[in-house]
């Protein structure tokens, strides 16, 4: 049983648990959640070791072997399936004993170690990881690329799929799903309810947390409430505990209310006097019962568009791609006030792309796109945060939309996106990532848009703000267009799906539920394909194309004449991406050595106050600095891979 009793910590001045308990059995899968900031990574962290308590004890069965996905993002030249089967340690580590044993030609100790490697499944290893990859969305035949060939984000997928590698009986995952497509999220939520051991997952996708855990775990006010059930048994049970709480609280006002009364009537009397102060004591020994917050932090509306032209906008006939390259085709769309679309398909099957195309920021190869008079369009995607000036407050962003308005209308409107008091005023560079998108969906709210267009707006975003998010697209007027694999959003938001596929747009048939058996159709579909067309290449004595058409021919001249253009014009992105590397390891290195300085508890004491301020000054810099480099090599490292993506 993993066991935490009595467990108080503390990260810098901020408390984060106080006298917690946890209790979790083998195999039971528990669902962490609570606010952002609340202590649920350093909670995982305790869970690792890599944190120590102040005070208590966390204790696991001896000999687990616990899985996490690293925080540092893989790099090198290393092929892509060998960094995922390094995941699995005890594999490794019984094939560098097998080398030795064959450098000293010890045949006992051979057999004994290919024994053991059959025991645990080594000449499957990379058929599985090969599985895991597919699983999270790596086409078939990149399993070999280096690690340096991918992008920020598939870099994470491979992580993962490192951490799933590991045969543990402790898996300990921070937001998995942040990055993944909803085919990917699909495919792990499967894998999840299928881990034979004992799970521990932060997440904000409710739908996920439904499917997977078997318990869900609060924390608030640093302390760990259990609850049976996933996201919605809690949500349910929670709302109970709140009536009940609210209740409790309402009773005793009107007693504290009677009492005072009281006092007020006969503190003045003498033959009363004693009773009254009596009373007071009495009231003052009284512990209040706190009244229950029900709603959301967060609470914002859209504003009404000044016109709402019908349509808004629409698309004829248009082919949209890269470089002459069509990814979609034949694509004709209407979009009227109060539509409400979700984009569904694999990845890099074109729905970002559409939606750029939709926004106006790429253009059609064919086609044409026309836009009503009076379309306001508001985009949200992952760049838009990048676009935030780190310098400037969110009061100073809102004021340079709206110069005129009072600062505190403005205060006002930020305060429903959970930006109030010095927070409206600080500067955005060390915001967290979900604070950087609560402030880009703000501002396009505030801007009064007939058309939302929104890919994946939230990812960075906790319970509580998402669900505010859907409640305000609920009672928004205009149209909507969405990417999301947050499906629970996608289910309330949306009444009509699109499928984005094969260079295709089409109404999906079916709804949201019947579209994981659609992934298992098309990819069992994917699969006959290939087999048929290898088959056709022995018989035919040479290797078919997947389409049976024959390759194109192209001289060796021309061939080396574009892979130098190639070259030429991704070498400033990649360069880019390498010097950001360099400084994210930097940075990490030093926000670890500053970590280490600040668990000396002597800096803690009173005369060390003014070093502990600068370690912690120091500390959030560097967090701040770390955070802002991570988004740039983020988007760097997304728009690297969008150029050097196969034409669709």
């Amino acid at each position: 049983m993993l066991e935490l009793r009595g467990v108080s910590l503390r990260r810098g001045t901020k408390l984060l648990l106080e006298d917690a308990d946890l209790r979790l059995h083998p195999g039971q899968k528990l669902g962490l959640v609570g606010a952002n900031g609340c202590g649920k990574s350093s909670l995982l962290a305790l869970l690792r070791d890599e944190l120590t308590p102040d005070a208590g004890s966390v204790s696991l069965p001896a000999g687990w072997e616990v899985a996490h996905v690293a925080q540092h993002t893989p790099s090198g030249a290393r092929e892509a399936i060998e960094f995922v089967i390094d995941g699995d340690s005890e594999l490794r580590q019984l094939q560098a004993a097998l080398r030795e044993a064959e450098q000293a030609d010890d045949g006992l100790r051979q057999g004994e170690l290919l024994g053991r490697l059959d025991a645990v499944g080594a000449w499957e290893a990379e058929s599985r990881a090969a599985q895991l990859m597919h699983g999270l969305g790596f086409a078939i035949g990149d399993e070999r690329r280096p690690l340096d060939a991918w992008s920020g984000g598939w870099r994470m997928r491979l992580a993962l799929a490192r951490a799933l590698m590991c045969r543990s009986d402790l898996l300990l995952l921070d937001e998995p799903t942040n990055h993944l497509d909803l085919d990917a999220v699909i495919w792990l939520e499967g894998w999840l309810r299928a881990y034979p051991g004992t799970l521990v997952l932060i997440s904000h996708d409710r739908d996920v947390l439904d499917a997977v855990a078997t318990s869900i775990c609060h924390l608030e006010r640093c302390q760990l409430r259990t609850y049976s059930g996933g996201y919605s048994a809690f949500e349910r049970q929670r709302a109970e505990q709140l009536a009940q709480q609210q209740a409790a609280f309402e009773r005793q006002q009107r007693e504290i209310a009677h009492v005072r009364s009281f006092i007020d009537r006969f503190r003045v009397q003498a033959n009363k006097a004693r009773q009254a102060q009596s009373r007071l004591k009495a009231l003052e020994r009284l512990e209040l019962i706190a009244p229950a917050h029900v709603d959301t932090p967060f609470k914002f509306r859209f504003r009404n568009a000044e016109s709402q032209p019908n349509p808004l906008l629409r698309l004829e006939d248009l082919a949209v791609g890269y470089d002459g390259v069509p990814i979609l085709e034949a694509v004709s769309l209407i979009l009227r006030p109060g539509d409400r679309l979700a984009l569904l398909g694999p990845n890099g099957a074109g729905k970002s792309t559409l939606i750029k195309t939709l926004a106006g920021e790429r253009a059609a190869l064919t086609g044409s796109r026309l836009e009503a008079q009076g379309l306001r369009i508001g985009y949200f995607a992952q760049h838009q945060m990048d676009q935030l000036q780190p310098d400037a407050s969110p009061l100073r962003h809102l004021t340079s939309l709206d110069p005129v308005a009072s600062e505190q209308s403005l205060r006002d409107f930020l305060g429903g996106f959970g930006f109030s008091g010095d927070q409206a005023t600080d500067p955005v560079a060390p915001f967290s990532g979900g604070e950087k998108a609560r402030l880009a969906l703000a501002l396009i709210v505030y801007q009064r848009p007939n058309l939302l267009l929104l890919d994946e707006p939230t990812n960075h975003l906790d319970l509580d703000m998402r669900h505010a998010l859907s409640e305000a697209l609920q009672d928004y007027a205009g149209a909507v267009v969405l990417v999301s694999h947050d499906r629970h959003l996608l289910r309330i938001t949306c009444d009509e799906l699109l499928l984005v596929d094969d260079g295709r747009v089409q109404p999906f048939d079916g709804d949201l539920d019947d579209y994981p058996t659609w992934i298992s159709q098309r990819a069992n579909q994917r699969a006959s394909q290939r087999r048929q067309s290898a088959s056709a290449g022995v018989q035919g004595g040479a290797r078919a194309t997947p389409d049976s058409e024959p390759a194109a021919v192209v001289s060796k001249k021309d061939l080396r004449r574009r892979e130098a253009e190639e070259r030429a014009r991704l070498q400033p992105l990649r360069q880019r991406l390498k010097q950001l590397e360099q400084r994210l390891e930097t940075l990490s290195e030093r926000g670890e050595q500053l970590d280490q300085q600040l668990t000396d508890n002597s800096l803690y004491e009173p005369d060390a106050k003014a070093r502990l301020l600068a370690l912690m000054d120091a500390k959030r810099q560097v967090d701040a600095e770390l955070s802002e480099v991570e988004q740039a090599w983020l988007s760097t490292g997304e728009e690297l891979e969008q150029l050097q993506a196969p034409p669709h």
